[in-house]
């Protein structure tokens, strides 16, 4: 190398290190929502919006007690439509989970109150159900090529009819109101300490897995990178969960059912988004056969999707039971079916498969609920919150199609 090159090496290498840093990362955001590739911003941007206009027509929207209330609502539904999204990544549906959830608080009713079962055991029991319903989904749709719309259609009549055996000719179980799951359910609220403690946890762990990355790409003599975009991501997203946190605490405080909600949220994303079958998932979405030939065991990764989907259905139901106090033949009814995969849809998880996070579960029953909270203060009939989700239901799915036609024109280009 001679030293007249050195000079311009060196400015290669600032510029290197520009493009990494802050306006880099703003430059290559402004990119992928030029290649069609939007992420979460679509649903965010309506949840501003909703918040927005909810609140001017009624303050008590954003009441602390009333967002508590509509976190607490939003947990059940929100696990069912977790499990949704695994099945939705493939390009299959279930239209099942309605009535798996339905049957899984029966379950737990019958076994719990009815036979004297202890709750864990009951629980297990209607999570192993759920587990055995998805098995059977997956071995249809794998020995014979069953469509899942066909398969799930059958599900949720036969799911329902044992539902209604199950319960009996009264119909409706009710739960011990000083029990620890309905106290979960309606009452239980974190510790203000460990709110915020877990609104600080995220960062951290932000900026710990920027730094070993940092340290991976040195030890490999590449550039280490500017930790400046790590270190901004990590204070702005510090900075909301700790104000959401200290708003939420300023009435009853942050539930308990919906951090464990978030939980499985953040596992689950970790499972997509870290892991082999995460991968693989993902994989089998975009091109089943292109999947086959790399090596992928495409049946097994089917399987696992629809039992994955049922247990949280059933999980879903238990979240439900202990919200209600109650298993009736009323539960995963009406429109719990859809609300599911609307939330899923409308959180970013496209119909057509292949793409989708574990994040779109939280975003998108939080619009469904918000949208259900503010119709209700504003003491409007139902009918306007069913024709007000499914006309976000369908610009979820138009600005869908509509990426992957940019995507794809880009992709020529």
């Amino acid at each position: 190398m001679t030293p007249d090159n050195t000079p311009q090496l060196d400015r290669a290498d600032v510029r290197l290190r520009h493009d990494e840093g802050i306006g880099g990362a703003v430059r290559a955001f402004i990119d992928r929502v030029r290649s069609g590739d939007l992420g979460m911003l679509p649903v965010v941007a309506g949840l501003l919006i909703i918040s927005v206009v909810f609140s001017a027509l009624n303050p008590v929207f954003l009441a602390p007690n009333n967002l508590v209330n509509l976190l607490f609502d939003c947990a059940a539904v929100g696990m069912i439509s977790l499990g949704v999204i695994f099945v939705l990544l493939l390009g299959e549906i279930d239209l099942s989970i309605g009535s798996m959830s339905g049957l899984s608080s029966a379950l737990l009713g019958v076994m719990w109150v009815g036979s004297g079962l202890p709750l864990a055991a009951a629980i297990a029991m209607s999570v192993l159900c759920g587990a055995a319903v998805g098995a059977l989904y997956g071995f249809l749709r794998n020995r014979f090529e069953m469509p899942s719309f066909v398969a799930t259609l059958s599900g949720l009549l036969a799911l329902l009819g044992m539902q209604l055996y199950i319960l009996g000719p009264t119909g409706s179980i009710n739960l011990p109101y000083a029990s620890a799951l309905v106290r979960f359910g309606q009452i239980l609220i974190m510790p203000d300490w460990l709110s915020y403690c877990l609104a600080v946890l995220p960062g951290v762990l932000i900026v710990l897995g920027g730094l070993r990355r940092n340290r991976a790409r040195r030890a490999a003599n590449l550039s280490g990178g500017n930790l400046s975009v790590v270190l901004v991501k990590a204070a702005l997203l510090t900075v909301g969960l700790l104000v959401a946190a200290w708003y939420l605490n300023l009435g009853r405080g942050v539930p308990w059912m919906f951090g464990v909600f978030v939980g499985f949220v953040v596992l689950m994303n970790y499972m997509l988004t870290r892991t082999k079958w995460g991968r693989s998932l993902f994989a089998v979405g975009g091109n089943a056969e292109a999947a086959r030939r790399s090596g992928i065991d495409v049946r097994r990764i089917r399987s696992s999707a629809f039992v994955l989907c049922s247990i949280f259905a059933a999980l879903g139901g238990v979240f439900s039971a202990a919200r209600l106090a109650s298993a009736s033949q009323q539960a995963g009814t009406g429109d719990v079916n859809l609300n599911a995969i609307a939330a899923a849809v409308i959180g970013g998880t496209s119909l057509f498969g292949g793409r989708g996070s574990a994040w779109s579960a939280l975003l998108g029953i939080l619009v469904i609920q918000a949208i259900s909270n503010g119709l209700t203060l504003l003491n409007l009939s139902s009918s306007l919150r069913y024709m007000i989700t499914g006309g976000v239901l369908a610009i979820a799915v138009i600005v869908d199609s509509l990426a992957r036609r940019s995507r794809a024109s880009h992709g020529r280009a």
